[in-house]
């Protein structure tokens, strides 16, 4: 397992915008980000172990000190208006490939990051209100390799990167800083050809179980989902969708 390294995960960012902490073992990334006092544009918190971790709809984030990536960027930069999510997972997708010389990294909409239809990764965007600033928390979340007893879920073993993990952070966060300094930039185009269930059926979410299908037809600028279902066209704006043969 590759140690965090602060100064390869900090290579050619601007330091006068990006304060990083690193820590052995941490509850939750995004619960430290909604405590702390912000000095920069943008604080990174990475923790080698999470003892709380948790994805959207709360659900838990298996997080051991096994090589993974458990990282939160918090800030309190306008970034109203823009589909977070989407974007992050856009953005890791994309670091990934480039790290590894690849292009087999997928998407799975709202947050997810697949790799052989398994989820290797996530996104969990949040806000809080502190001393009258929005802050926006996103916490990220790869498996670069994960426990045989796990192996429902994917990772990034295949790939042969554990040893460029202080590589891959410094391209999210290197990549995230510029995209949110130009957040009207082109994504949807990236993002539907990223996407592994445009035109697929799915199932959504309504709270309870996997009930309604639908076919996913795109995305809008705000990043709603636009389905089509028996009653028509609809669009989701929060909760999951389940396709058939993923993870």
């Amino acid at each position: 397992m590759k140690e965090l390294n602060k100064d390869k995960i900090l290579h050619n960012l601007p330091s006068n915008r990006v304060n990083l902490k690193i820590y052995r073992e941490i509850d939750s990334t995004n619960d430290k980000a909604k405590k702390i006092k912000l000095h920069k544009d943008f604080h990174v918190i990475i923790s080698e172990k999470q003892t709380k971790g948790r994805g959207r709809l709360g659900k838990k984030w298996s997080s051991p000190n096994s090589g993974n990536i458990y990282l939160t960027i918090c800030t309190e930069n306008d970034l109203s208006g823009a589909p977070i999510s989407l974007i992050t997972g856009l953005i890791c997708k994309k670091a990934i490939n480039k790290i590894s010389n690849n292009s087999i990294i997928m998407l799975k909409w709202p947050n997810d990051i697949l790799l052989n239809s398994k989820k290797i990764g996530g996104i969990l965007v949040e806000t809080e209100v502190c001393n009258k600033k929005i802050r926006t928390i996103i916490g990220i979340g790869i498996n670069i390799k994960i426990k045989k007893e796990e192996s429902w879920w994917g990772d990034l073993s295949r790939l042969r990167i554990e040893t460029k993990r202080n590589e891959l952070i410094n391209q999210i966060l290197s990549d995230f800083i510029e995209k949110s300094d130009k957040l009207d930039f082109n994504w949807m185009d990236e993002w539907r050809d990223s996407c592994m269930h445009i035109n697929k059926k799915i199932k959504i979410n309504n709270g309870n179980a996997f009930e309604k299908e639908a076919i996913f037809l795109d995305v809008d600028k705000n990043g709603n989902a636009i389905v089509k279902t028996d009653q028509g066209i609809e669009l989701l704006s929060s909760g999951e969708i389940s396709i058939k043969g993923v993870y």
